[in-house]
């Protein structure tokens, strides 16, 4: 009926389609699992205050975390953070309760390793990078760098995994 020749190009044919298939699918969510080694609860205990974020996976897409900064019983800063693929693009979105009617701020990824993330918004007033580099499995520093008030500014924060 289907001669020998026939068969083979079908067979070919639904290989083909099958791996274009499945490469375009795995490559499409790379650039949010290299940014796994977030997910828990981290924080940063000082004389301060308390710094916590939590980060959750909401989907292969998508991660959601809360940043709290607490000093004694009032909460200072808070802020929900979505980190988000969309086709080649990861971005770090930041609503920070009381700026900006709380619309969250875009930071494109600009540099991914195995152990560091870093994004960039020239345009955002401060800060205009956020980087967080992984220490160890439980350690990572979290730091936001930019120009503050016609300065080059940074605050960096070492956090440790609790779960």
């Amino acid at each position: 009926m289907f001669t020998p020749m026939f068969q083979k190009i079908t067979f070919i044919l639904l290989l083909l389609a099958l791996f274009s298939c499945k490469n375009s699918d795995s490559n499409e969510k790379d650039k949010i699992k290299a940014a796994r080694w977030l997910l828990g609860n981290w924080e940063n205990n000082s004389a301060d205050g308390n710094l916590s974020e939590t980060w959750k996976k909401v989907n292969d897409s998508t991660f959601q975390a809360e940043s709290y900064f607490i000093k004694e019983k009032d909460t200072l800063h808070f802020e929900t953070i979505t980190l988000k693929q969309k086709g080649e693009e990861l971005t770090y979105n930041a609503a920070v309760k009381g700026q900006y009617d709380d619309k969250p701020v875009s930071f494109k990824l600009t540099t991914a390793t195995e152990k560091q993330l870093v994004f960039e918004n020239p345009k955002h007033d401060y800060p205009q990078k956020i980087s967080y580099t992984q220490i160890t499995p439980d350690s990572l520093v979290a730091k936001i760098s930019g120009i503050q008030q016609g300065k080059p500014s940074s605050e960096q924060f070492s956090m440790k995994k609790t779960k």
